[in-house]
């Protein structure tokens, strides 16, 4: 995954190099520790698994699932 973040750099005569350093890391390390957290999408059930199940529950595949089930599958 390539690095999307800008790369920091501070222009200011005012500020010596440690300052200028100083603030850059502060501010790194700020993006890093509220950056996005990546979730890895859960494994979608099989479509047989949800066949066997409709069918021993006597379900029929149009009806609502009780399994919470928010989009109909196939």
């Amino acid at each position: 995954m390539p690095n999307r973040r800008p790369k920091l750099e501070i222009v200011a005569p005012s500020a010596s190099p440690e300052e200028a350093a100083a603030v850059v890391a502060a501010v790194e390390r700020f993006l890093r520790d509220h950056a996005p957290v990546i979730v890895a999408e859960p494994p979608r059930p099989s479509p047989w698994q949800r066949a066997a199940l409709l069918e021993g529950t006597g379900r029929e595949p149009d009806a609502p699932s009780p399994w919470g089930d928010p989009v109909r599958w196939g």
